[in-house]
């Protein structure tokens, strides 16, 4: 790539000062809380385990902190992560304020400069009813614009009328990914048809994920005010399926109980099913912010080096 090509990347990756502030909060937050022990400042270390050799014992930061960090080489400590964007149009959710596809954006954004910062390799996937983007994935600091650019002309370029296809780009990523690596998901995870082939489709391909070895993370985002607990003012609502088009016009009082009802099924059996095959499935509230986003990586790396 051109010097040329690369501050041009850059002017775009307006991505990062926010990243940065996400993150630095959370740091700041995590070395005053329980979790304080993960290392994140510090990603060539990790602490020592008894009866280990004390060659690699980092004496200065024994002195500094009164506890044994042994010193891990890059080769060590190196993960492959990959993020899979949903960016179908109900993503598009909600009209006013922030919505799911921006939030997604901006966590996805903060987990890119933690990933950078922990010395982990990171690729891009969007995805609608098809695969639109899979990068490589790489831990260098053009690779970091590169996505920071790709995912603000993701949200620049929203698409209208589009469906999902969960189960058809999970197939496709563990096709294409041949390496051990943590996947980690950003989709509501709604399609049209929430019916039993629906279902048992997704669950294949989650399967498929776990048969490759990959680690997933699924951060199911919503806006959980609306979608999950139906709350809408007590009139008449004309409700449009951003995917679809399709239109209604109902009280939500009305439908309330059943919607619920249905949401709530579905949500248990996706539950279940991410925990047989030992998959994380995260709320990701768009209201909620970013810290349990970072924290649930941190943890998930912790469990893998």
């Amino acid at each position: 790539m051109q010097l040329k090509d690369e501050q041009h990347i850059r002017s775009l990756a307006n991505l990062e000062l926010l990243a940065k502030q996400v993150v630095e909060g959370f740091v700041t937050g995590l070395h005053q809380s329980p979790f304080h022990g993960f290392s994140v400042e510090f990603a060539e270390h990790r602490l020592y385990n008894s009866g280990e050799s004390v060659k690699n014992i980092d004496w200065k930061l024994l002195a500094r902190t009164d506890k044994l960090f042994v010193k891990q080489y890059e080769e060590e400590t190196n993960l492959r992560c990959y993020l899979l964007l949903d960016t179908s149009s109900s993503m598009d959710f909600p009209q006013k304020g922030i919505n799911k596809l921006q939030f997604s954006v901006y966590a996805i954004a903060s987990l890119i400069y933690l990933f950078k910062k922990q010395r982990d390799t990171f690729g891009l996937c969007a995805f609608s009813d098809k695969v639109d983007t899979l990068t490589a994935a790489k831990s260098t600091g053009t690779h970091q614009f590169y996505l920071y650019a790709e995912l603000e002309k993701l949200y620049a370029n929203r698409q209208v009328k589009s469906d999902t296809n969960i189960a058809a780009v999970l197939h496709h990523v563990a096709q294409q990914i041949h390496q051990r690596s943590m996947i980690i998901v950003f989709s509501d995870m709604l399609e049209n048809n929430l019916d039993e082939v629906t279902m048992q489709t997704l669950f294949a391909a989650l399967q498929h994920l776990k048969y490759n070895k990959h680690e997933v993370v699924i951060f199911n985002v919503s806006d959980k005010h609306q979608e999950y607990n139906f709350n809408f003012d007590n009139h008449p609502h004309h409700f449009i399926d951003m995917e679809s088009g399709s239109e209604i016009k109902v009280h939500p009082a009305k439908i309330r109980d059943t919607y619920r009802t249905a949401v709530q099924s579905y949500r248990r059996e996706l539950e279940l099913k991410c925990a047989q095959y030992q998959i994380d499935l995260v709320d990701a509230d768009i209201h909620a912010g970013y810290n349990e986003i970072l924290k649930t990586y941190l943890i998930k790396r912790n469990k893998m080096i």
